[in-house]
């Protein structure tokens, strides 16, 4: 993508705060308790938070010694204020780095955490950000949703392991999806359910359902937003319980490929050997021992999937793996 066109998006999506959603604590540690042998000895760069006040630097820099980390490095886009919703317009942005407690109180004061000021204005994209990033083991935080395609592209070209939030639509991203057929990334372990984000007291919620206030904080429910990574975890291993039997009437077959349809992942059949075309939910239940992922959404033609002419939503074709 040229600069121009990236740097569109991003005034774009900060015009609209459509990126200011900032990851509850909760949601962090239930997705994090499931990798913590991941961590002992390694270099974590939370790079899209604000340091003081980033959730993500909260859970490393009060677990740092539980986790055998070496280092931990947060910085952020623009911002230098201590207030989470800053406008991001000031000219550059800082970095805060932790390497663990000091006085023996198990917890990152203020005089044990380095502070430096960028060059730059953090863009995970600069080269200053970059030069961080090489130090990196591991990558964990919630990106600008905007920008996820050159966002995972920059953690696969410099062969990071990661752990960041997505909305779940980001598997439709070509982008995106040629990494998850080649297993350089699959989804995280606690995703479906709702998650709550909280942002800015003016960011306008129309669905009052997608909204709530707790303790004079204001927090906003995207839906469908996941965790991916390409770090191993048991989740991953688990075999998909199948139940049910193929038969024609149930399973209708593509006009452009060969293949059956199936609208639940529940009702993937056991004694069906072909190709099937699910639901992108299938990857939550997604174990490659298990499965192959033949392709994405296209029929031969190169076509979308059709049934009778009438297209079904996103689907996956997979077939089972008889080893």
């Amino acid at each position: 993508m040229a600069r121009s066109s990236q740097n569109n998006n991003l005034h774009k999506a900060k015009n609209n705060k459509k990126d200011e959603f900032y990851t509850q604590l909760s949601d962090i540690d239930r997705e994090l308790k499931h990798y913590k042998k991941h961590f002992k000895d390694k270099v974590v760069y939370c790079n899209c938070d604000d340091p003081r006040v980033s959730n993500f630097f909260h859970y490393f820099s009060y677990n740092f010694e539980k986790l055998g980390l070496k280092k931990l490095i947060t910085t952020c886009f623009q911002n230098q204020n201590a207030n989470l919703f800053s406008q991001n317009d000031s000219e550059k942005a800082i970095l805060l780095e932790y390497n663990g407690d000091k006085n023996g109180n198990n917890a990152p004061d203020p005089e044990e955490i380095g502070i430096v000021h960028l060059k730059g204005d953090g863009d995970f994209r600069s080269q200053e950000s970059i030069e961080l990033l090489k130090q990196a083991d591991i990558v964990v935080t919630n990106p600008p949703f905007s920008l996820f395609r050159e966002y995972i592209s920059q953690l696969i070209e410099y062969k990071k392991n990661f752990i960041i939030v997505g909305h779940q639509n980001a598997i439709t991203y070509k982008e995106v999806f040629k990494h998850v057929k080649n297993n350089d990334l699959w989804l995280g372990a606690e995703n479906g359910g709702t998650k709550w984000f909280e942002v800015n007291d003016d960011y306008d919620i129309k669905t009052e359902s997608r909204k709530k206030i707790e303790n004079g904080k204001k927090y906003f429910s995207m839906g469908n937003v996941v965790w991916f990574t390409n770090l191993d975890i048991f989740k991953r291993h688990e075999d998909l319980i199948l139940y049910k039997k193929y038969n024609e009437e149930e399973y209708p077959k593509y006009d452009n490929y060969e293949g059956i349809n199936i609208d639940k992942v529940a009702e993937i059949p056991i004694d069906y050997d072909g190709a099937m075309g699910v639901p992108i939910t299938f990857l939550y239940k997604y174990n490659p021992s298990q499965f192959e992922i033949v392709k994405f959404r296209k029929g031969d033609d190169n076509k979308d999937l059709s049934i009778n002419g009438k297209c079904p939503y996103f689907r996956i074709l997979i077939k089972k793996n008889n080893l």
